[in-house]
């Protein structure tokens, strides 16, 4: 028996980067606004970070792969025909609780991939539309940053930037060296007290959840304030799937609650804010007599155009002491091979994170794995030449839309509820195989600028599927996207997807800020279409 609640305005299925925001910006419109998330709250006291054990923890009961997490809001993702697994984060403030808050935002030219370089296609948006809505969520966040940066348009600075450290200078001086842009990175973390957040003390340990509050994840961000103007956040509630009437509109979600009792929330506006395989997975999973390919699938578009951004990673080892794991991961960024070169083999580009080492633990196991450690006599020596002493890079790959990446339905694999599990196929593009040769191959010139001995490398990273976009893409033209330009369903009037599903393209960036600057300007649209919203 269906438990039935009490209807509200607007239901928001996830709470994470794009939901917070987008419910934050709706609030003023004294709409009853509900999210419902199928974790909980993530209290501070229960982060890795606040324990020895920090290193364990990130890759047991903290890990970024829900496969290995396996907590009770988790649910399975079958990604065994993909090179990349899947990495996000059920619970309040969904993916940014575990992300690194590294914060550069799309570059104009993403926007406009088909008219510059003749592949994919162009977004219905651009770069100058979003930038006022970047602006309010570098504030909102509180993004530290330092201004004029050439890669991008002027934008203002909020607080001074991360600590560069040094590893930051010394692969700055490479760079300078070689003549190769770089610049401090963009950071969604305080660099001096902000908003009620106290400054970042450089712990090292972001990707595991910040205790201290100063990492931008959205509980303490935008969810605070959101719920001050009474949008409520309701946790643990699974949801399984959307119900549509006859006359194509959305009626509201199913969801299973904390004691299991399955529950239908009627809602007059649906909006979807999973990520780019949870919400491809729900809307899929509601195919019906009206919708037989699955709820807004009239394109067939659905799942299809997955983007992950392919890694390779490349590190190196100094004779001099560098910062250990201190302060946040990435301390800077490059964007020289970012655009589109006709003299490389490859169409696009990428960007570099450069980072700074590992913890103890982590340092020891790499330096192992790297024969760089050897077991018994001189190990404790050897340890010590590597733990603090390395710094390197990650190269982030565009990756273009192809629909042969995808998310579908695993015919078997299910949660704990029964609802089915995403199923990952995706393979990578011989462009894409180019561009992180090119990538691995610049990394090892930075590095021996640097100094370094002892040069690795690893490309695709196996384990970094963390951005997560395509599944439900944007576009004007019914036929070849899910939303139109403002993230509203072709097929359900009053249907909306607000995450990285909707991405046209992937860039060569981390896409959290994209991703909620595109969920202020889908807020700011729909407020300004609230009396023709459905027409």
């Amino acid at each position: 028996m269906v438990e039935v609640n009490e209807a509200v305005d607007v239901v928001i299925v996830g709470a994470g980067a794009s939901a917070a925001a987008f419910a934050w910006s709706l609030a003023e419109t004294g709409m009853r606004i509900l999210c419902v998330e199928q974790g909980d709250w993530v209290k501070a006291d229960s982060f890795p970070s606040v324990g020895r054990d920090w290193e364990e923890r990130a890759a047991t009961d903290f890990a970024i792969s829900p496969n290995v997490r396996r907590r009770p809001e988790d649910y399975p993702v079958n990604d065994a025909d993909s090179p990349i697994a899947v990495a996000n984060f059920n619970g309040v403030g969904g993916g940014t609780m575990l992300y690194a808050a590294h914060f550069p935002r799309l570059h104009p030219s993403d926007f406009r991939v088909k008219t510059l370089d003749g592949v994919a296609d162009d977004w219905p948006v651009d770069y100058a539309t979003l930038e006022p809505f970047f602006a309010l969520n570098d504030e909102k966040m509180g993004v530290s940053s330092l201004a004029g940066d050439p890669a991008y348009p002027p934008k203002p600075q909020v607080m001074p930037p991360i600590p560069m450290g040094r590893s930051g200078v010394t692969i700055g001086r490479a760079m300078n060296k070689l003549g190769w842009h770089w610049w401090p990175s963009d950071a969604a973390i305080t660099t001096q007290t902000y908003a009620g957040r106290a400054p970042c003390i450089n712990l090292g340990q972001c990707g595991s959840g910040c205790a201290q509050g100063a990492k931008a994840s959205t509980d303490v961000t935008y969810w605070p304030e959101a719920m001050r103007e009474r949008v409520e956040v309701r946790t643990h509630c699974r949801v399984s799937r959307v119900e549509t009437d006859e006359n194509n509109r959305a009626t509201g979600v199913y969801y299973y609650d904390g004691d299991n009792i399955e529950r239908f929330q009627p809602a007059e506006i649906v909006v979807m804010a999973s990520n780019g395989v949870g919400t491809p997975r729900l809307l899929l999973n509601s195919a019906s007599e009206r919708f037989p390919n699955g709820l807004a699938n009239s394109s067939g578009l659905v799942g299809k155009n997955l983007m992950l951004h392919p890694y390779a990673q490349v590190r190196g080892y100094f004779d001099e002491p560098m910062d250990g794991y201190r302060g946040p991961h990435i301390c800077t960024w490059s964007m020289q091979f970012y655009e589109t070169d006709p003299s490389r083999d490859f169409v696009r580009g990428y960007s570099y994170q450069f980072s700074r080492g590992h913890g103890p633990v982590t340092a020891a196991v790499n330096g192992m794995a790297d024969g760089l450690i050897p077991w018994g006599e001189g190990h404790h020596e050897a340890f010590r030449s590597v733990f603090d002493h390395s710094a390197g890079m990650v190269s982030i790959c565009e990756d273009l839309p192809e629909e042969i990446n995808s998310v579908t339905l695993d015919p078997n694999l299910r949660d704990s509820n029964g609802i089915p599990a995403p199923k990952l196929t995706y393979r990578l593009s011989e462009n894409t195989r180019r561009m992180l040769d090119h990538s691995v191959a610049r990394g090892r010139e930075i590095l021996t600028a640097a100094g370094a001995r002892h040069i690795t490398s690893r490309s695709p990273l196996p384990y970094a599927g963390w951005h997560l976009m395509g599944t439900a893409r944007m576009g004007t033209d019914p036929r070849r996207s899910v939303v139109n330009e403002w993230g509203r369903s072709h097929d359900v009037k009053n249907l909306f997807v607000i995450d990285g599903s909707v991405f046209v393209t992937s860039g060569g960036v981390n896409p959290t800020s994209t991703i909620q600057a595109l969920a202020l300007y889908f807020a700011d649209q729909v407020k300004s279409r609230i009396y023709d919203l459905f027409d």
